[in-house]
């Protein structure tokens, strides 16, 4: 067979499997929605790893169903070779951020050394892991460090962020409080707390229900604390991707 009839033939197959892609979705759509009214809308259904398994993904939300769309799962795919959770890697595409894009305006920063590396961290003040992790980096080197406060814990946390928030120097405040645990003064008057809203709704919108939750450069989320060392690779590594 020549080049040109193995390029005709390889096109023609693959014209067939995007077809029976197309037909296969369309049966799974049409199913749920008959049998699901109120399902919400479907974005995308794409075919798993495992035979005859879809995944149905509804904005960052993620079900699977069969290949007839008879049933439904909820749950989490994890690949018992690699231990890998295809879920939550799934998920983590699904909600990358892109660190150039965040509001850097709405963050309290501070920096060692040069600077030159950036992280990027949702904390709430009375999140006992992101004082331990603030003080695991204070070990790391040549870096920037952006926190938006987001107070979810309840309690005093939305009085504790705005304090801190509307100090005249909110770094120190911050760094005084997660380091130290001298409380910051109460704010008193006037003070433009709208950041703090934008940080809680960005939150929202990126899926982070705890804290501490970091974002590198390379837009590697990493839900939780990390050690010092942790760190460090994880900068070398964003770097290098970067």
């Amino acid at each position: 067979m020549n080049t040109f009839l193995r390029s005709a033939v390889a096109l023609g197959l693959a014209a067939v499997f995007a077809q029976a892609a197309v037909a296969q979705e369309a049966v799974i759509r049409k199913n749920i929605a008959e049998r699901l009214p109120d399902f919400p809308k479907i974005d995308e259904v794409t075919k798993t790893q495992i035979p005859g398994v879809y995944e149905l993904r509804m904005g960052t939300e993620l079900l699977y169903t069969d290949e007839k769309g008879e049933y439904l799962i909820e749950g989490h795919i994890i690949d018992t070779k690699s231990r890998i959770n295809l879920t939550d890697a799934r998920l983590d595409k699904l909600t990358a951020i892109d660190f150039a894009s965040l509001p850097m305006k709405d963050a309290i920063v501070w920096k060692q050394g040069t600077g030159a590396r950036k992280l990027a961290i949702f904390a709430d003040p009375n999140c006992g892991y992101c004082k331990r992790f603030e003080k695991e980096l204070q070990s790391v080197k040549d870096v920037t460090v952006y926190t938006f406060l987001i107070p979810i814990l309840g309690g005093d946390s939305p009085e504790k962020t705005r304090n801190i928030w509307c100090s005249k120097d909110n770094t120190t405040a911050w760094r005084d409080w997660m380091l130290n645990g001298t409380a910051p003064a109460r704010s008193i008057g006037q003070c433009d707390t709208a950041a703090l809203a934008r940080n809680v709704a960005m939150s929202k919108k990126y899926r982070v229900n705890g804290t501490p939750a970091l974002v590198f450069e390379d837009g590697k989320r990493v839900p939780g604390a990390m050690s010092g060392d942790q760190v460090e690779k994880q900068l070398i590594l964003s770097r290098a991707k970067g």
